[in-house]
């Protein structure tokens, strides 16, 4: 399986309409793999607050029709990364979006953990509350949004669900980058999973990003990782891997907690 990262710069020079352009370009570059993967928030930045409710688009907006078209063009499974949706009936959601290489939306992940401390994201944006899994020909892919990475129980669940793949789209900030590569590698190993992990390079609202975007295996063995600026980081990998190390070492089959609701005395 051949899996393409793009790690896209975003910074207030470029407008969100030239950028949405500029980035389908780069999908449509992509094509031969079998999945490209985008970072969270790409079309506004993930610090960018006060652009958030400017920016917001419904679910089948502008960012949901380019990216719909360019992954049809290139015929690849696109995870579009996350955009500002607005809910007509509802709150502003961090929601990701991921099509088919026919460039039907097959999927649409409300992130559930919001950043900020009770500030920023967390405040101005309502929380998902269902975990979400896509059935790709190779593998199953659980979807996450950058401070879920934070959560373990997240990823336990989507392990329940059939994930094998966790793609982790992110706008991960460059001083906690150390934070980024550990638990990338730990959400590997203790689910015995690939991780494939793409976050966005530049500065947002002042913020500088990790950029090193990630791909993990099941060992916890980094397959490939990219730098700090913008860069398609393009690893292959073989899915099937993820049942031979659990299989050989199965440590899933040894959980105790979180399995069954406990019992009364």
């Amino acid at each position: 399986m051949r899996a393409s990262v793009i790690q896209i710069a975003v910074n207030g020079d470029e407008s969100v309409e030239a950028r949405r352009r500029r980035v389908a370009a780069m999908v449509r570059e992509q094509a031969g793999a079998d999945l490209v993967v985008l970072p969270e928030l790409w079309t506004t930045g993930a610090f960018a607050y006060e652009e958030f409710g400017r920016e917001a688009e419904p679910l089948e907006g502008p960012t949901h029709e380019a990216m719909a078209k360019a992954a049809s063009d290139a015929g690849v499974w696109l995870h579009a990364g996350s955009i500002p949706e607005r809910d007509p009936e509802g709150p502003l959601y961090n929601t990701s979006l991921v099509f088919s290489p026919s460039g039907d939306l097959a999927a649409a992940y409300r992130k559930i953990h919001r950043f900020g401390f009770d500030k920023g994201e967390a405040v101005l944006m309502g929380a998902g509350t269902e975990l979400v899994t896509v059935r790709l020909p190779a593998t199953t892919l659980g979807l996450s949004t950058c401070y879920d990475l934070r959560f373990p129980e997240l990823f336990r669940g989507l392990v329940d669900a059939g994930a094998e793949t966790f793609v982790v789209s992110a706008g991960w900030p460059e001083r906690r980058r150390s934070h980024w590569t550990l638990l990338a590698q730990a959400r590997a190993v203790e689910n015995q999973a690939f991780v494939v992990a793409c976050g966005t390079a530049g500065t947002h609202a002042g913020v500088p990003q990790a950029g090193h975007s990630i791909v993990v295996d099941p060992w916890g063995e980094v397959l490939a990782q990219a730098g700090a600026g913008e860069e398609v980081l393009t690893v292959e990998f073989d899915p099937g891997k993820v049942a031979t190390t659990r299989e050989q070492f199965p440590a899933l089959k040894d959980r105790m907690l979180g399995l069954q609701p406990p019992r009364r005395p």
